[in-house]
């Protein structure tokens, strides 16, 4: 690998953070691997980004006159010193707003109490929706904040973010709003999920069905009014919502013109896949317990199966999603963190390629492709994010590795070198390394 050019991450306060600077020009002397597949790439590759977006990417020995003219005439040249570029990466399925923390629960569980015992005194998801409604938005801004910046470090361009801790109008419309704000905030896209049907709130219990109702005619529509919503979520299993109690809030979404999607299969098979497919949803997510008739039922419908390494992990299943069936059946799979407080407290997505390889025996270009084209079609954003292209905006990864299987082999390493969303660096760099990319 050339050592002609070092791109030198360094932190300064965020008052001190210079404006993003503008990443036009020509990329040459790279490896592209446009749709994150290392099996299909641009050994000798070039890029030319101008005005934000993607002009033309191709082996540099075809780059047409017009912008070798233009790079004589004053366009720059950013010398890639023979590194990787990617996509931008995609964390398709988070939960990364949220108040607190479940770090004593989780040394409660290695000491041996039950969930039962955990909940009684005041533990599980019972304990976050607590926090969260107690939160500011301000607060609960700086906290998901941390999180989201150890993901953005990494090369994450692209993020859905759910709800979903609140339970009632008021907290969901706050972490909504907080998700929006994080958008408008940071080097990322963030597109948002209602996940009002996440569980029962304490002053529900028992009444399941007058919950979904308060879904479906009050927190939905007032939510999507607002323009807070991109898509709709709902966990469906036996200690979640009904296959019925979950087809009532996609009858809801279907009204208001939203997608859908779905944690399904995570613990039990009680026909989540099925009905989500049906309902054309985006994804179906987690998927341990998936059987035959959910994958064709998937493939008839264009539903993306979404895999979340680090909920197995964390929780110690033992069933793995039934990968090779997703294979024969040709279904895309994406991967995720699920970052969230009780089952995923997880911040880096290149972890999750690693768990996604040694624990679902997934192959590297499956992994990859996860994080990148695959996890846009789970966001129904496929013309968007995930490819590399003509046209397209110019987000974009590059990366200190010889191969790219290093981004699934390293448990621990961030290769990343640079990071260009919409046109722009996203991240800081040394004086040096500015001179060194001019």
């Amino acid at each position: 690998m050339s050592a002609s050019i070092c791109y030198r991450k360094i932190s300064m306060p965020q008052s001190q953070v210079e404006p993003a600077r503008l990443a036009d020009g020509i990329w040459h002397k790279a490896r592209i691997a446009p749709a994150g597949n290392p099996d299909q790439v641009i050994i000798d590759g070039a890029m030319v980004v101008r005005d934000g977006l993607i002009a033309w990417i191709g082996s540099e020995a075809e780059l047409p006159d017009e912008f070798r003219q233009a790079g004589l005439a004053g366009l720059a040249y950013h010398d890639a010193g023979n590194r990787w570029i990617t996509p931008g990466l995609i964390d398709c399925h988070t939960h990364l707003v949220y108040g607190g923390n479940r770090a004593d629960e989780f040394a409660m569980r290695l000491a041996g109490a039950s969930y039962e015992e955990i909940a009684r005194s005041g533990g599980g998801i019972v304990s976050t929706v607590r926090a969260t409604r107690l939160a500011d938005e301000d607060s609960l801004f700086r906290q998901s904040a941390r999180r989201l910046e150890a993901l953005l470090a990494e090369g994450v361009t692209t993020i859905e973010i759910k709800s979903g801790y609140g339970l009632d109008l008021h907290t969901e419309r706050k972490m909504l709003r907080v998700a929006r704000r994080l958008d408008a905030s940071y080097p990322v896209t963030v597109y948002t999920t209602f996940l009002g049907a996440h569980a029962l709130p304490p002053e529900y219990q028992g009444r399941a069905d007058d919950y979904i109702r308060l879904v479906c005619d009050q927190m939905l529509p007032a939510l999507h009014a607002e323009g807070l919503i991109d898509a709709v979520d709902v966990f469906c299993e036996n200690i979640g919502f009904s296959v019925a109690q979950s087809e009532q809030v996609f009858i809801a979404a279907g009204k208001l013109g939203l997608p859908v999607k779905m944690h399904a299969e995570q613990l039990s098979n009680i026909g989540a896949t099925q009905l989500a497919a049906r309902y054309k949803a985006l994804s179906v997510d987690h998927l341990e317990h998936l059987n035959e008739a959910d994958v064709v039922e998937m493939q008839q419908n264009g539903t993306v199966a979404v895999l979340l390494p680090g909920a197995y992990y964390f929780i110690r299943e033992t069933k793995q999603p039934p990968l090779e069936l997703l294979r024969r059946y040709r279904i895309p799979v994406a991967i995720s963190t699920d970052s969230n407080p009780g089952t995923s407290p997880s911040t880096s997505l290149l972890l999750m390629l690693n768990m996604s390889c040694t624990l679902f025996r997934m192959t590297v270009a499956e992994a990859l492709m996860g994080v990148s084209a695959n996890a846009a079609l789970a966001l129904g954003k496929a013309d968007r994010h995930g490819l590399l292209a003509a046209g397209r905006a110019a987000d974009f990864v590059l990366w200190s590795v010889e191969s790219l299987a290093e981004l699934a082999y390293w448990s621990g390493l961030n290769p990343c070198s640079a990071i260009v969303r919409g046109g722009r660096f996203s991240t800081v760099f040394s004086t040096e390394s500015r001179k060194e990319m001019s």
